[in-house]
């Protein structure tokens, strides 16, 4: 009830993270994740709330990996299956890449990057953040879709120079990445779906 008074006295703008400081400077502390859930379960969105999408770039002629993957999203130890992805984010300052690593033991993001545009060095210091956090481990599976950063001769020298295998999805097939898919879908029902337009820094704070 008092989500719903919250986001009827804005006038149907606010989103989960300003429903939250509001109730909290009138005493009542909820969590981000409950005010969202309520706000799901209610069918209250925001007026100026934003969807993200993905986005692969794979028309070019660079080298392709094999699909080492092949949709087995099972890991028996961690370390031994990563995936890997980029989406953005619409900002009221324009967009906003994120790229993440997934290890599919724990279904956890080890590293990720963001910036303001799509290129090699975002994917590559998301894969840079994942091996220094995991201790640079070896012969893990490093999968993502072929796109054209993941298929760069930057990203492909620093697969190589950690001894890491590199899978690719099959063509305009999907379901070979949903594992990472499906986070994407998540942080944006729990953190972004119910949130309005957003700064770039606000969006940075906002999903990591």
């Amino acid at each position: 009830i008092i989500v719903k008074k919250a986001f009827d006295d804005s006038k149907e703008r606010d989103g989960s993270r300003r429903i939250q400081k509001e109730l909290a400077d009138n005493g009542d502390k909820l969590n981000i994740k409950t005010i969202a859930a309520s706000m799901k379960r209610q069918g209250l969105i925001a007026k100026a709330a934003r969807k993200f999408k993905c986005t692969t770039d794979s028309k070019h002629t660079m080298p392709i990996a094999p699909n080492l993957l092949a949709q087995d999203f099972r890991a028996e130890v961690p370390n031994q299956k990563w995936a890997g992805d980029i989406t953005y984010l619409v900002t009221s300052e324009g967009w906003l890449y994120l790229a993440v690593i997934i290890d599919l033991y724990s279904r956890q993001v080890i590293g990720w990057s963001m910036d303001t545009r799509m290129t090699a060095s975002l994917v590559c210091d998301a894969l840079s953040m994942a091996l220094f956090r995991r201790g640079f481990p070896e012969q893990v599976i490093v999968h993502s879709d072929r796109g054209s950063q993941y298929c760069s001769k930057d990203y492909r020298t620093l697969i190589s120079n950690y001894n890491l295998k590199q899978s690719m999805s099959r063509k305009g097939n999907c379901w070979d990445n949903a594992c990472v898919e499906s986070f994407f879908h998540s942080m944006k029902v729990e953190a972004i779906q119910y949130e309005p337009i957003m700064t770039r820094e606000e969006m940075r704070q906002t999903v990591f």
